[in-house]
């Protein structure tokens, strides 16, 4: 592998900065409370409710009535920060989220771990990759998807002091951490991680490390590569994805979710109504997972660093 412009020293689950971020951010506003669908260790939750108790409530495997009591909290000033894996916070649960929280612009943070196939052996049941689409759909709904430790860590603190529905979306396996620990997280302003001139990667998630990988192959093969953090779907950075857009003029984005309705669309919006570009996308293409190891499903499912750079050199030869 060629040698990349970000080191890492370890790897951490984003889930578990979630946790960590929900611990300060109940410290330093006492009116933060978390609500947990019978999934506490795996949303790293426990530290939250061993020092705030009587700030926490397991519902149960009940997500819908977790919802309608998270909406119904915030009507006293409260901030619940209701936890469960991706494909319960979503599919299971649009109908509540929908008429009791978007609708109403309650302010909720629906926060969603084991997102997309890194899920691993849990299987296609559980490997939501619709949740991006469904959410950003929701008028009044803010979707961020976080690439790292740090990242979900300080997103969490962030959206503690937002004002409005929230959904965050983070993941099970251990990735490298390689942005900063003391990073200021700002609500839809992308990120530019690598300065280029031959193309523009877009990625999210656990595919901003795949494309700082595939930045490093890339440049070994004399392309440029321009490449952004889009860790907020919604409102999306309009203005950085035509700014660089207009000096590389073709595109690939990169992310853990169905082509239909994720970042891609997004992106693929924005340019056909202001700067028309070629496009190529790295994403799911309409089909379910399957169980395995995650990065085994990475590789099957197109979504690793390779795959990011056969897009590039796709996209490359229709400029």
């Amino acid at each position: 592998m060629a040698e990349t412009k970000f080191t890492f020293t370890e790897k951490k689950d984003t889930r578990s900065g979630f946790g960590d971020g929900l611990l300060e951010a109940g410290r330093k506003n006492d009116q933060v409370v978390g609500l947990c669908a019978d999934l506490i260790g795996s949303l790293k939750m426990g530290a939250f409710q061993k020092e705030f108790p009587d700030r926490f409530f397991q519902t149960g495997i009940a997500e819908a009535n977790m919802m309608g009591l998270a909406a119904g909290m915030t009507i006293g000033g409260k901030i619940p920060f209701t936890g469960t894996f991706a494909n319960f916070s979503t599919g299971r649960v649009y109908d509540q989220i929908r008429q009791s929280i978007a609708y109403s612009e309650k302010n909720v943070k629906i926060c969603a771990s084991h997102a997309g196939v890194t899920l691993g052996e849990d299987g296609a049941t559980h490997q939501i990759l619709e949740d991006i689409g469904m959410m950003r759909m929701l008028p009044n709904m803010t979707v961020i998807n976080p690439c790292d430790y740090n990242q979900t860590k300080a997103a969490t603190l962030a959206i503690s002091e937002f004002e409005g529905p929230v959904y965050l979306r983070f993941g099970r396996p251990k990735v490298p951490v390689f942005t900063a620990d003391d990073q200021k997280f700002e609500i839809g302003k992308a990120i530019n991680m690598i300065e280029g001139s031959d193309v523009t990667i877009f990625a999210t998630g656990h595919l901003v490390w795949e494309a700082i990988e595939a930045e490093a192959i890339l440049r070994e093969k004399g392309i440029s590569v321009e490449l952004i953090n889009i860790h907020t779907i919604k409102p999306l950075d309009e203005e950085a994805i035509l700014k660089s857009v207009a000096k590389t003029g073709c595109v690939v984005t990169a992310e853990e979710h169905q082509r239909n309705g994720g970042l891609g669309d997004a992106v693929a919006q924005v340019l056909a109504q202001n700067n028309p570009a070629p496009q190529e996308f790295v994403a799911v293409n309409d089909q379910f997972g399957e169980s395995g190891k995650p990065e085994e499903l990475m590789k099957k499912y197109g979504l690793d660093a390779d795959h990011i750079v056969a897009a590039v050199e796709k996209v490359l030869k229709r400029k």
